[in-house]
């Protein structure tokens, strides 16, 4: 069975740009149920009134819910028709949600989405406060090979900022090419940016603009968009459009590879980075690295030890 990457949250970033708002008091059977929208790029809440009482009853309900395609054209169903429901068991604080093989069968972006809802959704039942995925009786598993394990609220990780559009000012360490191609130069750059943007999004925005001080190339090829970045477990999760692979073929592949992971793996949320191109991780940067292996900061190929310049924006 052909395992996508499954790796939650995007969430992260896409899950805060949420529109249910905190206000008011919620109704004793009123719910909300996460649903992605059309472009499948983030979560999309929207209230709903159990009709019954009781754990397992609501629980089969929400997930009815999760199943249906809602009235509204800008959504689509949180679990794909393709993927069916097999068994459904809540006990000992936990909910297991058994799906069919299909559920491997989502795009990496789709499954982290879904993932996210589903556990999201289900986590509102409160003598419920864990949720595990299986399929067809065996545990989910990540591209890796292990187990993605039960969730809870803490596994979703977000930013507070999304629903604060204020100023801020930060100093990002970022990694270009050297003039030759075959080492990376750090540049230190203090960026004003909107709070509504996570940091990783932001080290990337600027990795993508290019370097500031000359003698240095830019890594990422031009017109380069990124469709999603998340941080989950540490581990940030970087989908590119196929752009990306235009790449200078003057700048060696391990420059370009190195000088997204070191520059993202400067953050203290990150540890690994992993790349992706339309939510595919079955090929490779260029020739050599694959790009389903979470790499992590390698600093032996810069310059001078790290001693870089600095810039001011």
């Amino acid at each position: 069975m052909k395992k996508k990457v499954t790796s939650f949250l995007l969430f992260i970033a896409m899950l805060v740009t949420l529109a249910y708002g905190c206000g008011g008091d919620k109704k004793e059977n009123e719910y909300v149920v996460y649903y992605l929208n059309s472009e499948v790029t983030k979560l999309v809440p929207k209230k709903i009134d159990l009709k019954e009482k009781g754990g397992q009853v609501q629980i089969e309900e929400l997930l009815d819910a999760l199943q249906t395609q809602p009235e509204d054209t800008g959504l689509r169903r949180t679990i794909p028709k393709n993927v069916q429901i097999l068994g459904v068991s809540a006990m000992s604080y936990q909910i297991t949600v058994d799906f069919s093989r299909e559920y491997y069968e989502m795009k990496p972006t789709e499954e982290i989405l879904a993932r996210a809802a589903i556990a999201k959704t289900l986590l509102q039942i409160s003598e419920y406060p864990y949720v595990m995925f299986t399929v067809e009786s065996e545990p989910l598993l990540n591209q890796n090979g292990t187990h993605v394990g039960a969730m809870n609220l803490d596994s979703f990780v977000e930013n507070p900022g999304e629903q604060i559009n204020s100023s801020q000012k930060t100093k990002l360490t970022l990694y270009f090419s050297n003039k030759q191609g075959d080492q990376l130069v750090s540049e230190t750059r203090e960026v004003h940016y909107s709070s509504n943007i996570s940091l990783e999004k932001l080290v990337m925005e600027q990795l993508m603009e290019g370097p500031k001080a000359s003698g240095l190339q830019a890594t990422i090829p031009t017109g380069t968009k990124l469709i999603t970045i998340t941080v989950v477990d540490s581990v940030c999760y970087v989908n590119l459009d196929e752009m990306f692979l235009n790449q200078n073929k003057e700048i060696s592949e391990q420059v370009v590879l190195y000088s997204i992971v070191d520059s993202l793996a400067e953050l203290p949320s990150v540890k690994k980075v992993q790349i992706s191109i339309n939510g595919d991780t079955s090929g490779k940067c260029r020739y050599t690295y694959d790009l389903a292996t979470m790499y992590e900061a390698d600093l032996s190929i810069v310059e001078n030890g790290g001693e870089g310049v600095e810039e001011t924006e």
